[in-house]
């Protein structure tokens, strides 16, 4: 697998929200599959996320059989693969979107997005591995997008509970996968203060790291919910 492509896997997995997505890719997709256009277009009824190029969403989803491919079958498709070449310049005849590609973003079951890319006139048809670079890439899209809109978890054991208000405080940041030292600049606290705290804290719930804590809490919210 070339370079390029895990260089996209790691920005996907480096971003903090949705915007951030496009400018993540910005350079690497078209590195890495010589597209001259793409874009990334989300078309979730709660989020109403649009992040695009000019152009692409009008030959995502509407009016030609590789949109209709790929949200029934949640599958990536290039044109070559359901088309002759006669009959996908009948549906488009841009010479910037002489070959085209797209791919499914999920979420929960459901398509919320695709990513679509492009080539013009002159430049190679897309082929099969390709397509195996552009699902593997929609799986981590997809993956990351989920995680992102997934609601976080809020710490509320049942009562009684050993731990005083501020140690749940730390233990909902802990959850969220924030270290010492960021967890004390956010209480404005020592680091030392948080050691000090997470010590009592594992004692007081008999466990001996983080993620014992982090799922014991948790255990203790589902069992009593």
């Amino acid at each position: 697998m070339a370079n390029s492509l895990h260089a996209a896997f790691a920005a996907i997995a480096n971003v903090r929200n949705e915007q951030e997505l496009k400018l993540a890719l910005m350079d690497k997709i078209g590195e890495h599959f010589g597209v001259q256009h793409w874009g990334i277009y989300l078309i979730d009824d709660q989020s109403k996320t649009e992040i695009d190029v000019p152009g692409i969403p009008a030959v995502c989803l509407q009016g030609n059989p590789i949109g209709r491919y790929v949200v029934e079958r949640h599958a990536p498709a290039h044109e070559q693969l359901i088309l002759s070449p006669e009959d996908w310049k009948d549906i488009c005849p841009r010479h910037d979107h002489e070959h085209v590609m797209t791919g499914p973003i999920v979420c929960d079951g459901r398509l919320v997005g695709t990513l679509n890319l492009a080539r013009a006139k002159g430049s190679p048809a897309f082929d099969g591995n390709d397509l195996a670079d552009l699902s593997a890439l929609c799986i981590h899209i997809s993956a990351k997008l989920a995680t992102l809109r997934a609601k976080p978890k809020t710490i509320k054991p049942s009562v009684p509970n050993p731990l005083t208000p501020r140690e749940l405080e730390i233990a909902e940041l802990v959850a969220q996968g924030l270290t010492n030292s960021e967890i004390a600049a956010r209480l404005w606290i020592t680091q030392n203060s948080v050691k000090q705290a997470l010590k009592r804290m594992f004692r007081k719930l008999g466990v001996s790291a983080r993620s014992e804590m982090v799922a014991k809490l948790h255990s203790t919210i589902v069992s009593n919910s």
